[in-house]
């Protein structure tokens, strides 16, 4: 297990995911070694605990968790003691993970776990007990801000908007189905409510009685040059400034208003067209009756749900009509965008083909849904 750990560190360290086309190096192991997503994850978390971190001088740093990493290199830890430790740790000072691992060398995870829960009343027993929080304030606030490239969003809701709220995310939220390569849906119900509200925001840019700003429907502007565009380089400039790489430009605007701008020589607007939408409504709704859903195997999201996706890309030349055109989810969209997966159609049916390194026969794929 410690070799194992070493080997899932160094990927994490040469940044294995991310030249693969995956958002993390867990769902490359989901994939590579088939497990399923609790198990990959606990294996990808706890190396990094154990394994020290580069810095930008070149530099190492000590593990998160030094004295368990000692423990876990002599063989006398197991990945259960690990996590045990590592949980207890979060709420326990750094002086207290030496007799966590003396007691955990002896002990069965579970035992290790009272033994932390035991030390931890017995530091802090005689601190004052919280304060309960203060009450909400009436009526409803949103708070949201930018950090570190993400946004972070608050909400207090009353009674009424919160149950309209919660009746709009809970469908979204609902684990994927279970497939062969992918497994069960392993997100936490925090990770499935996040993607819920991306769908749902999706959702609502699909609409068409949507709010008026400055004159025209809600329209997100993204800034970029067409040739890095179609060559999946540089980047594109959002609204309000920030930046996001090339392959999600390219997600984009597969599905998304494209407003053709001729720029001049130093970047001044010279002319600019009429918006179009990729994938009119007519074109979707024949997709809705091919494929029924999102068309990635095993996958089982219905079409309310699914982005219209250029087999051949659009900044690439290709068209937008039907025999260029699937319905993936979210997920599978974002994935084939970014790594090796690629889609084909063959005697009308969408059909994919794994990556070599996953399969080195790159074997045809389907949705069951779509043969029945």
């Amino acid at each position: 297990e410690s070799e194992m750990m070493q080997e899932i560190a160094e990927l994490e360290r040469r940044g294995a995911a991310s030249e693969l086309g995956y958002k993390d190096l867990a769902q490359v192991l989901r994939h590579a070694v088939r497990w399923d997503l609790t198990t990959a994850r606990k294996w990808v978390t706890t190396a990094a605990r154990l394994s020290g971190a580069i810095t930008p001088t070149g530099s190492e740093l000590q593990p998160e968790l030094p004295a368990t990493a000692v423990a876990v290199a002599e063989g006398a830890l197991s990945i259960e003691h690990v996590a045990v430790v590592a949980k207890a740790m979060e709420t326990l000072p750094a002086e207290a993970e030496a007799p966590m691992v003396d007691y955990a060398r002896d002990h069965e995870p579970n035992e290790v776990r009272k033994f932390g829960e035991d030390l931890l009343y017995r530091l802090y027993q005689n601190d004052p007990e919280p304060r309960d929080p203060e009450p909400a304030p009436p009526g409803n606030e949103h708070i949201m801000r930018w950090k570190n490239g993400r946004l972070e969003i608050r909400a207090k809701l009353d009674k009424v908007t919160g149950a309209k709220y919660e009746a709009l995310i809970d469908p979204l939220a609902k684990p994927r189905p279970q497939t062969s390569d992918e497994g069960p849906d392993l997100r936490s119900r925090e990770q499935r409510e996040g993607d819920a509200l991306a769908e749902l925001i999706d959702l609502m840019l699909r609409a068409d009685q949507l709010p008026e700003h400055g004159g025209e429907p809600v329209t997100l502007t993204l800034t970029m040059p067409y040739d890095d565009l179609a060559n999946q380089i540089g980047h594109a400039t959002l609204d309000n400034g920030d930046h996001i790489p090339a392959d999600q430009a390219r997600q984009l605007a597969c599905n998304a208003g494209i407003i053709p701008m001729v720029l001049g020589g130093t970047g001044q607007p010279l002319d600019i067209g009429r918006k179009t939408r990729t994938f009119p409504a007519a074109i979707r709704r024949i997709l809705v009756t091919r494929d029924r859903g999102c068309a990635f195997p095993g996958c089982g999201r219905p079409p309310r749900q699914c982005d219209a996706h250029h087999i051949r890309h659009w900044a690439d030349g290709g068209d937008t009509s039907v025999d260029n055109a699937v319905l993936l989810c979210r997920h599978h969209h974002t994935l084939i965008h970014q790594s090796k997966w690629e889609v084909r159609l063959v005697t009308g049916i969408p059909t994919f083909y794994p990556p070599a390194w996953l399969d080195p026969q790159r074997s045809p794929r389907r949705n069951l849904i779509n043969t029945a």
